[in-house]
């Protein structure tokens, strides 16, 4: 197993929603996190915000020049090869690695996003709404590599989702994905247990508008369980820093100096 990581600063406060952080983004307020019971969130909770979402998203320091940057950098060459998004929001990854030459198809649970995928894409663009929880409409062995960006850490089980995106990667095929860092979680709850499964919430602004995100921490050692059961060969842990060139305005003052935080972990499996 390949770590690609370089030394990394713990960032004391929350951080981790599918787009920006809090913790991290000057637009947004400070989070209010606690504690949840076992209530799910709606899959098309990103209905309500999809426009302001997709437009922080862009060029903020978490999506922007961090966490789609160190994805593209996992993905590698990716000529010619046929990908799934899975959980595509609006598109920005799937859009980078069509014009690296991959063969994108894209699906998010919220038909808003969707339908700024298709915006962003275009109409020949293979996209669709469907729920990473259901069974997926795709054949065996249909893709070659499937990304999965900042999604899996909204759910509880992981157990069919990982199933699934099995089953429609060829063998060999890879499995490139971004969650949470689970040290985040002990940083914002200090007397919670790591060890345990357990569900979290923060505010969040976008453009002036406050929303509620939800998510289910779990220990490193669960995720990597969680992998293998489901037939992945875990090849690479990345805890990447910034992206080069990112501008300085952008960036909080505890981070000037700095090129590397902890925010989220990144995975590259490989298919059995």
């Amino acid at each position: 197993m390949t770590d690609t990581s370089e030394p990394t600063q713990l960032i004391p406060r929350a951080a981790g929603a599918r787009g920006v952080s809090a913790a991290m983004a000057g637009s947004c307020v400070r989070p209010r996190s606690t504690l949840l019971g076992d209530d799910l969130v709606k899959a098309d909770h990103y209905d309500s915000f999809a426009e302001r979402y997709s437009a922080d998203n862009e060029a903020n320091l978490i999506n922007g020049h961090y966490e789609r940057p160190a994805m593209i950098g996992l993905a590698g060459d990716v000529n010619g090869r046929r990908i799934l998004d899975a959980g595509c929001g609006s598109g920005p990854l799937s859009a980078a690695l069509r014009e690296r030459g991959a063969i994108v198809t894209g699906f998010d649970s919220s038909p808003a996003m969707v339908e700024l995928a298709e915006r962003r894409l275009g109409e020949d663009a293979t996209l669709l709404v469907a729920d990473l929880s259901e069974p997926l409409p795709f054949a065996d062995g249909a893709f070659d590599d499937v990304v999965v960006s900042l999604v899996l850490h909204y759910l509880k089980d992981w157990t069919a989702p990982l199933a699934e995106l099995r089953r429609v990667l060829r063998p060999g095929g890879r499995l490139i994905l971004s969650v949470n860092h689970p040290m985040v979680y002990t940083a914002v709850h200090p007397d919670a247990d790591y060890f345990a499964l357990a569900r979290w919430s923060e505010d969040y602004t976008f453009d002036g508008h406050s929303t509620e995100l939800t998510y289910w921490h779990r220990p490193l050692h669960a995720m990597t369980d969680a992998f293998t059961d489901a037939g992945f060969r875990v090849s690479v842990v990345s805890e990447p820093p910034m992206s080069p060139g990112t501008p300085r305005e952008i960036l909080p003052p505890h981070l000037v100096d700095r090129t590397s935080f902890i925010c989220f972990i990144f995975f590259v499996l490989e298919a059995h």
